[in-house]
């Protein structure tokens, strides 16, 4: 499973960059902010409100964050076409929440 697809899907959002992420991958950006980013071809990682990252968490759709699982973030492994549908839902989500002014 490749996140090409991944990749393309958020470049194609109006508005979305990709940076090189602090700590290795590909940050994607909306307006100086953020949206998440991947860590090459298997994780990816959305910081997110807590009662968010809670709900997609009690979804199946995510996991705490790998290293951080008490913070706000989630972590999302990129082992089935689901999982990169699951990460593209997500990230969505936090987009449009973006685009409204929200974090």
């Amino acid at each position: 499973m490749e996140n090409a697809g991944l990749k393309d899907e958020l470049l194609s959002w109006p508005g979305v960059t990709a940076l090189p992420h602090r700590f290795g991958g590909v940050e994607f950006v909306y307006e100086g902010k953020e949206i998440g980013h991947a860590h090459g071809e298997r994780l990816v990682d959305v910081p997110l409100p807590k009662a968010e990252r809670d709900r997609w968490i009690e979804a199946g759709k995510a996991e705490p964050h790998h290293i951080y699982p008490e913070s706000g973030w989630v972590s999302i492994y990129l082992n089935t076409d689901a999982d990169v549908n699951n990460a593209i839902e997500i990230m969505r989500a936090k987009y449009e929440r973006m685009k409204q002014g929200g974090r």
